[in-house]
């Protein structure tokens, strides 16, 4: 009885002070309104085509997959991104002019003090845990072990509310690292989705259904989101002259 009570006043306290940390609003650094409904129309199409692929062919077995696959994305894909921004970041610094370099180099700081904040808070969830068994196991007294248990319970629930509200907006955001280069966020999608594909048949193998329909769920999900990064990317060039090398 006490766990939903004070879940609820410290899910909103979470909720506000990652909104605060880590604008969900902060998405591009140039908005493209034509671009955002591509990706809500692919991404509503993608969830409809993966529904029917399941009820279809899946088994009892595939929708219980379903749930773990979704948690595993939230848990992996922030770290996926701190591996490959870097590596984004480099390319895209070896292609922009000497003149540029500087100044993306200035606007890089704040995305990264972002993804040390978010990591931070990440580590501080099992730490927090680990100190609260640690310290209830090794109580003498049991009221002691209860009260280091309730004292502690709170900041561990606080701490992995934060993570989660703080983890939806920065995957969609990418760390804000648009302010670096208007093209970082689709280049940084296209390259994570394939990496969230191999790691996704890697654990729990081919979707169900046909061999064609397998390829066609396996390959169309993360071609359709590359599809959409490489056009933001084209609008980009076209309309508001940003290039790769600009």
């Amino acid at each position: 009885m006490l766990l939903p009570v004070l879940a609820y006043p410290l899910a909103r306290s979470a909720r506000r002070q990652a909104h605060l940390k880590f604008p969900p609003h902060d998405h591009r650094r140039i908005p493209d309104p034509q671009v955002m409904r591509a990706q809500k129309i692919r991404a509503w199409a993608a969830l409809i085509a993966s529904f029917l692929i399941l009820v279809v062919y899946g088994t009892e077995s595939d929708f219980a997959e379903v749930q773990e696959q979704y948690m595993l994305r939230i848990a992996i894909t922030p770290w996926l991104l701190l591996l490959t921004a870097p590596l984004v970041i480099l390319l895209l610094f070896r292609l922009a002019p000497p003149a540029a370099r500087p100044g993306m180099r200035s606007r890089l700081r704040p995305a990264v003090r972002s993804a040390l904040w978010y990591f931070a808070a990440v580590t501080a969830v099992p730490l927090l845990f680990a100190l609260m068994v640690f310290l209830s196991e090794t109580s003498q007294s049991y009221v002691f072990s209860q009260f280091i248990t309730l004292a502690l319970l709170a900041p561990v629930l606080w701490m992995s509310f934060f993570v989660c509200f703080a983890s939806t907006t920065l995957v969609r955001t990418v760390f804000g690292t648009s302010e670096v280069h208007a093209a970082l966020p689709a280049l940084l999608t296209g390259v994570l989705v394939w990496e969230l594909a191999a790691i996704n048949l890697a654990m729990a193998g081919m979707p169900p259904g046909p061999p064609f329909i397998q390829l066609c769920a396996l390959i169309g999900g993360p071609a359709s989101v590359s599809a959409v990064a490489w056009w933001e990317i084209d609008r980009l060039r076209n309309r508001y002259g940003v290039t790769l090398r600009g």
